[in-house]
């Protein structure tokens, strides 16, 4: 059995402010891109006598199949929900970049969840794997649930959305790795920033572009500016994805876009480009 672990785009991220427990409480809007060519992990699994993970792929260098791997620590909650071993031979064709923002590695936990079910008939109820999905990472729950999300708390407390249609996108990922934790320490050193909670929407609106993160991540990696000011050159308007690396840009049409595309190909042969919708 297989399944596509999509990667995800924060449109809207906002630091609402330390918590006591030592994370952030943030608000967030976020699409799950599904489809996307190049840019969706595969998942696959198959009955054996015991369980092992193999990672390959395009993106696969410098993850590991260890039992910190959220992949098998989904596996390990399933075990628990079974009352047993679910034993399996796992395979990830890996293709989201890890620490760019994209939201690869909760994608995956996610599948994961997904797929251990359908492999053992365990009728897992849906609140229930939320809530699996929450202690493995505040961005699991988002992509569990698919579609466009609402995001609360840690992210983690997720609420569907009408979806929100993207406009004419440019993804641009420069190969370098931004360690999230290190992006939110940061916010104290350059300050928070004001509390702007989501306005409400109208239906059919769509959501404020924006990151919180942006100048606590570019704190942390002065490189990531070439990246916005290569986007912004281009006459994109950039977005940084998450704690980064990869920046999102929102061009006028398809055809602005694919030029900007066709451009930073040329300069930049080594990074990571994909186009949405």
């Amino acid at each position: 059995m297989r399944i596509l672990a999509p990667a995800k785009l924060n449109r809207f991220l906002a630091v609402l402010g330390r918590r006591p427990d030592g994370f952030h409480e943030v608000e967030l809007v976020t699409t799950v891109l599904e489809g996307v060519a190049g840019l969706t992990d595969i998942l696959e699994a198959e009955p054996a006598e015991g369980l092992s993970l193999q990672v390959e792929g395009p993106a696969a260098w410098g993850l590991e199949a260890t039992e910190e791997n959220l992949i098998l620590r989904a596996w390990r909650m399933l075990e628990g929900e079974a009352g047993g071993p679910l034993p399996a031979r796992l395979h990830l064709e890996k293709a989201i970049p890890h620490g760019a923002g994209l939201g690869g590695g909760s994608s995956d936990a996610a599948a994961a969840l997904r797929l251990g079910c359908a492999l053992f008939g365990l009728a897992v109820p849906e609140a229930r794997l939320s809530e699996l999905a929450a202690c493995l990472g505040s961005d699991v729950p988002l992509v569990l649930l698919g579609g466009t999300v609402h995001g609360r708390g840690r992210g983690e407390q997720v609420a569907p959305l009408d979806p929100v249609p993207l406009e004419p996108i440019l993804l641009l990922h420069p190969g370098l790795h931004v360690p999230t934790p290190r992006v939110y320490a940061a916010l104290a050193s350059v300050g928070y920033p004001p509390v702007q909670p989501l306005p409400p929407l109208r239906p059919e609106e769509v959501p404020p572009w924006r990151n919180d993160l942006t100048a606590a991540a570019l704190h942390v990696c002065p490189a990531l500016a070439e990246v916005r000011d290569l986007l912004r050159g281009s006459g994109g308007e950039p977005i940084l994805c998450g704690s980064g690396s990869c920046w999102a840009a929102r061009y006028p049409s398809p055809a602005a876009r694919d030029a900007a595309a066709d451009s930073i190909r040329g300069d930049r042969p080594g990074w990571g480009i994909w186009t949405l919708p």
